[in-house]
C-alpha cells in the first residue's frame, strides 16, 4: 500500500485482538475513517492462533523480544526429539489450530447477537459445547497443602471423571445424589437462575467465598460444591473465589443451556478460537472502509497542548503519532488495549492496574478422547472438545485431540501442576493404550485488568469501562480479556462505551452499533469477495 505518512485519520486502533476488532468494524460502518494497525506480523494480538509451525516462531518471538512484553517464558516440548518422528505422529502442521485464547462463548453472551446483527456470523463456524466433567479425588486431599504437597497428591492419587449436571433436570435424575442433596442443590440452582433475588444476597455475601455460602445458606456438601464452582470457570481456588463472581457466572450457565438447542449452553469457534472472530470482523471493517496495517506499531504520541485543545465534551483535537517505520499521522482518536500503545499514552492506567500471571500449557495428545464427548441430545449439532475443570480440547485432528489448561500459580509449580492434571486426565479415560502428550505449548500470560470487571447480569450499554488518562485526552482504553475460561460481556460493552463516546456527534447517522444492513459482495456478509 501507499506510504501512511501525512495522512489523517477519524480513529488511530493499535492491536487486532477482538475487542479492538469488533470497535474497528463497529467504527467504519459508522462512518469513520478508521486506520487499525498492529506491531505482530499476524491477526488476533492475545487471542491469536497458530499452526504447529507458527507457534514454535511466536515462541521464539516472545523469548527473544527486546521490549516488554505480555507474555513470556514461552517453551515447546515434543515426544520425540527425532523430526520426522514427530511430524509423522502429529501429521500435517496447519492441519492444527492452537488458540492462545480458547474462549468458551456462552449462548447467552452479549456477542451473540451483535455477531448475528453485524453478519459476520456468517463467516463463522461454531461447535457446541455439551459435555462439563469434573476430575474427583476421596476426600481428604483438599486441605490446606502447599502447592507442592497438592502436586504430589495429585500424582499419587487417582480418582474419577465425573459428569456435572447441566441443570435442574440433570440433577433430578442423577442417581448418584441422595434426595436431601438433590433438595439443596435444587433450591440453590432456583436462586442461581433469578437475577432478581441477586440484591438480597450480594450486601451480605458477595465479598464472601463461594463454598461458605453454599454451606452455610444451602448446607451443601463439599463434594457437591466442586461442581458449582467449575461452572463458575474461576481461575481462583473456591476460597478466593467470591458470591459476587460465581452466582452471575453460574446464572450465564443455567439460563444458556438448550437456548439454541437441547444438550448445549456454549460454543466455541471452530478454526481457531477467538482470532476466528478477530480476523472476520476485520475482514468485515475493510468492506466499510477500514485500512489494516500489520507489522506497525506506536512508538510516540504527541497530543495538542491543553491551551489549544477542544472545548470541553467536544472530539478531541488531532493528534501527532508517529509510527514504526517513521510515518507521521495524524489522528482524532487513539485506541487500544494498554499491552498495545507505548508505556507514556498507558502511564495513567498502568498505574491503577493489577497484574496476574497466567500459566498456559497447551498440549496435542494420541487421541480425541471421544468418551468425554457422549452423544448430543437429539437435534443438537455435535459436541465440541472442551473440558471444563482444568483441561479444554478443542479440535479433533486426524485422531489427535488439543488440550488446553491454566492455572494462576507461578509457572515454576504450575508446570508440574498441569502436566500431572493432563496425565490424570488421559489416565482417566480408561483407553487403550493410554493417550499421551505429542507436543505441548508452554507460556505466561501478563494479564492487566485496570478496573474492576462488570457485571455478567446487567444489560446497561453505557457502563463507561474504558480509561482516558486525561479529561480531553484523545488515548481510550479498552481492557484486556478477563483470564476466564468463558468470555465476559464486559468485552462487548467496553466496545460499545467507546462507540458510543467516539461517534457521540454524529447524531443518527451514526447508526446502531453493530447493526448493519447487507451490502452487495461484502467480505463477511456474504460469504463472498
Amino acid at each position: 500500500m501507499e506510504s501512511l505518512n501525512g495522512t489523517t485519520w477519524d480513529v488511530l486502533l493499535s492491536g487486532t485482538g477482538l475487542p479492538q476488532s469488533l470497535l474497528a468494524l463497529a467504527l467504519s460502518r459508522s462512518g469513520k475513517k478508521v486506520l487499525h494497525i498492529d506491531y505482530n506480523d499476524y491477526y488476533g494480538g492475545a487471542e491469536a492462533a497458530f499452526s504447529l509451525q507458527e507457534a514454535e516462531t511466536w515462541v521464539e518471538q516472545v523469548n527473544t523480544a527486546s521490549q516488554a512484553s505480555e507474555f513470556g517464558q514461552a517453551s515447546i516440548r515434543k515426544a520425540s526429539s527425532d523430526e520426522e518422528v514427530s511430524r509423522s505422529r502429529l501429521g500435517f502442521s496447519r492441519a492444527y489450530s492452537i488458540s492462545l485464547a480458547p474462549h468458551l462463548i456462552y449462548t447467552r453472551s452479549n456477542l451473540i447477537p451483535a455477531l448475528v446483527s453485524s453478519k459476520v456470523y456468517r463467516q463463522l463456524e461454531f461447535l457446541a459445547v455439551g459435555s462439563w466433567w469434573i476430575y474427583t479425588k476421596e476426600e481428604g486431599t483438599q486441605s490446606e497443602a502447599s502447592n507442592a504437597e497438592k502436586t504430589r497428591a495429585i500424582e499419587e492419587q487417582r480418582g474419577t471423571l465425573r459428569k456435572i449436571p447441566g441443570g435442574r433436570e440433570d440433577v433430578f435424575t442423577d442417581k448418584s445424589i441422595d434426595l436431601r442433596s438433590t433438595r439443596s442443590l435444587m433450591k440453590f440452582l432456583k436462586l442461581a437462575a433469578d437475577a432478581e433475588a441477586y440484591p438480597t444476597v450480594i450486601p451480605e455475601w458477595g465479598e464472601r467465598p463461594f463454598h461458605e455460602y453454599l454451606e452455610s445458606r444451602f448446607k451443601i456438601s463439599p463434594s457437591l460444591q466442586a461442581p458449582l464452582h467449575a461452572l463458575t470457570l474461576s481461575p481462583d481456588p473456591s476460597n478466593q473465589t467470591t458470591v459476587a463472581y460465581a452466582l452471575p457466572r453460574v446464572h450465564q450457565h443455567l439460563t444458556s443451556i438448550g437456548l439454541f438447542g437441547p444438550g448445549f449452553g456454549a460454543v466455541l469457534p471452530k478454526w481457531g478460537g477467538l482470532a476466528e472472530i478477530s480476523q472476520v470482523a476485520c475482514r468485515a471493517g475493510a468492506v466499510g472502509g477500514g485500512v489494516y496495517v500489520l507489522k506497525k506499531g506506536i512508538e510516540v504520541v504527541e497530543e495538542p497542548s491543553h491551551g489549544s485543545s477542544s472545548t470541553e465534551g467536544a472530539e478531541p483535537l488531532p493528534s501527532t503519532v508517529i509510527l514504526q517505520g517513521g510515518d507521521v499521522i495524524k489522528t482524532r482518536w487513539i485506541i487500544g488495549t494498554p499491552s498495545a500503545l507505548p508505556e507514556d499514552a498507558t502511564h495513567d492506567t498502568q498505574q491503577q492496574s493489577d497484574t496476574v500471571g497466567i500459566t498456559h500449557l497447551t498440549a496435542v495428545v494420541s487421541s480425541p478422547l471421544t468418551a468425554l464427548f457422549p452423544p448430543p441430545a437429539e437435534g443438537s449439532p455435535p459436541p465440541a472438545g472442551v473440558v471444563v475443570v482444568n483441561a479444554q480440547k478443542d479440535s479433533l485432528t486426524e485422531g489427535k485431540g488439543i488440550i488446553y489448561t491454566s492455572t494462576t500459580l507461578a509457572q515454576s509449580a504450575a508446570l508440574i501442576l498441569l502436566r500431572s492434571a493432563i496425565d490424570t486426565l488421559l489416565s482417566s479415560v480408561n483407553e487403550q493404550p493410554t493417550p499421551t502428550i505429542l507436543w505441548s505449548l508452554s507460556y505466561t500470560h501478563h494479564h492487566h485488568h485496570p478496573t474492576p470487571p462488570s457485571s455478567l447480569i446487567s444489560n446497561d450499554a453505557s457502563v463507561t469501562s474504558h480509561a482516558r488518562s486525561s479529561q480531553q485526552s484523545s488515548v481510550l482504553f479498552l481492557r484486556d480479556l478477563a483470564p476466564s475460561m468463558a468470555l465476559e460481556d464486559e468485552v462487548l460493552r467496553d466496545v460499545r462505551a467507546v462507540w458510543e463516546l467516539v461517534t457521540a456527534d454524529d447524531g443518527d447517522e451514526r447508526g446502531g452499533f453493530m447493526q448493519f444492513e447487507d451490502r452487495e459482495g461484502g467480505v463477511g456478509e456474504e460469504g463472498e469477495e
